[in-house]
């Protein structure tokens, strides 16, 4: 596939390199012009650059260029920032991520004990949780999703890609989040904190 001879090609992924952000199809289709056949040139693109080491990825809905995951070490600042997550907003994100979207009542029952707004708001501060608008019943509280970012920043292409239980059991994860999967009551709001490493380029 010769990209340099194919003008809607060049303009696809010329947009794409200068974008700041991930960037969805109607997004992409804005810059290029309707005519342009955006998602047959993302699955030609994404072809062109598979194991180079450069790759075209999907994100959800969106699509950006990343370094190959197995070349990210070359070119990684070592400056880790450690974000501390408590038991509590690991386990609100983990019954946000399997049964988005939910509201704060429908996070509390499955947990079986409240949470309080700071723990939604380090997860919305963090970038992985989004407000989604509000649920049509009396009081129309609001509720919540995960977002892009969190996908990308767990390497996932969609929730779909989320582990099942035996992958966690597997990993020996399954403490923290097999509220999620339906199989698990708490009592009480954890004080204790878990670590979240990020390698920031």
């Amino acid at each position: 596939m010769m990209i340099e001879h194919d003008p809607e090609l060049r303009a696809v992924e010329a947009t794409l390199f200068a974008a700041e952000q991930p960037m969805t199809t109607d997004q992409i289709r804005a810059y290029v012009g309707d005519e342009v056949d955006v998602s047959s040139a993302l699955s030609r693109l994404a072809e062109h650059y598979e194991g180079r080491g450069i790759e075209l990825v999907r994100r959800g809905s969106s699509w950006h260029f990343q370094t190959a995951a197995d070349l990210a070490h070359l070119l990684r600042r070592e400056r880790e920032e450690t974000r501390k997550l408590s038991r509590a907003a690991v386990e609100t994100l983990a019954i946000i991520a399997y049964h988005e979207p939910v509201s704060r009542a429908e996070i509390e029952a499955i947990r079986g004990v409240q949470i309080s707004k700071g723990t939604l708001d380090v997860l919305m501060e963090a970038g992985w949780v989004r407000p989604a608008g509000r649920r049509e019943v009396p009081g129309r509280p609001l509720i919540y999703a995960t977002t892009p970012g969190f996908l990308t920043h767990f390497g996932l292409t969609s929730r779909k890609d989320l582990p099942g239980i035996d992958d966690l059991k597997a990993a020996g994860l399954l403490d923290p989040i097999d509220m999620a999967l339906g199989d698990m009551q708490f009592g009480e709001e954890s004080d204790g904190e878990l670590e979240i490493g990020e390698d920031n380029d």
